[in-house]
């Protein structure tokens, strides 16, 4: 049993190993190419529109539960509103480039579609609810679309240093200033070269250390639940009660106080399924685990508000329960065989990538608990 328990340990962490490296490069390059500055002047306002770019922006961020929160309250201090943070709140751990990518490769690209549209839409449906909460703000709140800038105080807090954010942003002024030291010059475009580079291996860096060592956790401990589930358990043992609207609650209460990312939620979640609990019952953790634990929820409360907790619990819980319901009914009329979708991207790549790509992992990890020590 131990031997076969290794088996699969070994061949789920081959299956992963190849789309979690490409998800992490990815992440990186997201990291390095999408400055907080421009998210931040884009997540100002009220309005639907702010909560849809919040959602839509955050998505594809490689940032887990904890990394979110520094970054959220950053946005929320340069001017976001209420609605805008949460909504970047939810869609931001619930899914990522990283993430996804991982889904395909252990949970199939059913799942692996299905995963971010759920994470938008609950990302939508929690910043509206905030978003009617706060539609009577209190006095002291700025809800003008000047802004809150008054001609009485200006500190250096104030949201009138946008202007200031943007002007200096660019590297190019209105007059050419003919420095070698300028992007704007013939001379400085092999720096801004170089500058593009180094961006860019700052934010593999911070895939590979920051953000690896962030999950690498609860991915192992995942990946070990995963091959646990396939050794010792018998296929059929969670069909009877691994559906439904009462499994789906289940599955939620244990997903919110637990502390776990949305890549190394999904190794989880595939020992769930290969266990027999249904797609849709597997997505209410995928949703719930990486959007909600304790941290996040005492952060929201203090610095949001009580109501703006209650309307993110509940969007997320609503959103979560809905779309789990819909995958399942969508994998009943389509006929879509989950089971054979389970790592469905093993086949997809070479032995050679997969062992190199596990190869790197395992070097990352080691480098990321020396760093800690």
């Amino acid at each position: 049993m131990i031997m076969e328990f290794l088996k699969n340990l070994l061949e789920l962490s081959l299956a992963a190993a190849p789309w979690l490296v490409l998800g992490l490069v990815v992440g990186g390059f997201v990291k390095a190419m999408i400055p907080l500055a421009f998210l931040e002047r884009h997540l100002g306002g009220q309005g639907i529109g702010p909560i849809i770019k919040a959602a839509l922006l955050g998505a594809p961020l490689p940032l887990c539960s904890c990394g979110v929160i520094p970054a959220a309250l950053g946005l929320r201090k340069a001017g976001a509103s209420k609605q805008a943070t949460v909504s970047f709140l939810v869609s931001t751990p619930e899914t990522g480039v990283d993430s996804v990518t991982i889904t395909y490769a252990l949970l199939g690209p059913f799942m692996a579609a299905i995963r971010p549209i759920a994470a938008i839409a609950s990302a939508i449906t929690a910043g509206l609810l905030v978003g009617r909460i706060e539609a009577q703000p209190a006095k002291n709140e700025c809800t003008s679309e000047v802004g809150c800038c008054s001609a009485e105080k200006k500190t250096a807090a104030s949201c009138c240093d946008q202007n200031v954010v943007e002007e200096s942003s660019s590297c190019c002024t209105s007059e050419p200033m003919g420095e070698a030291g300028s992007c704007c010059s013939d001379s400085g475009r092999g720096k801004g070269a170089n500058r593009f580079l180094s961006k860019l291996a700052g934010g593999i860096e911070y895939a590979f250390t920051d953000l690896y060592s962030m999950l690498l956790f609860w991915l192992s401990i995942g990946l070990l639940f995963a091959a646990a589930v396939k050794t010792f358990l018998p296929p059929d043992f969670l069909t009877e009660w691994g559906s439904g609207l009462p499994a789906m609650l289940v599955m939620m209460v244990i997903g919110i106080p637990m502390y776990v990312c949305a890549t190394a939620s999904t190794p989880i979640a595939a020992g769930f399924m290969l266990a027999g609990v249904s797609p849709g019952t597997a997505l209410v953790f995928l949703m719930a685990g990486p959007a909600t634990n304790i941290s996040t929820l005492g952060v929201i409360g203090k610095e949001l508000g009580q109501q703006s907790l209650f309307a993110y619990l509940f969007g997320v819980g609503f959103i979560a329960l809905v779309a789990g319901l819909i995958t399942d009914f969508l994998v009943k009329r389509l006929g879509i065989d989950i089971q054979s979708q389970l790592q469905a991207g093993e086949e997809m790549i070479p032995y050679w990538l997969a062992m190199s790509s596990l190869v790197i992992l395992v070097f990352a990890a080691v480098r990321a608990v020396l760093r800690k020590q």
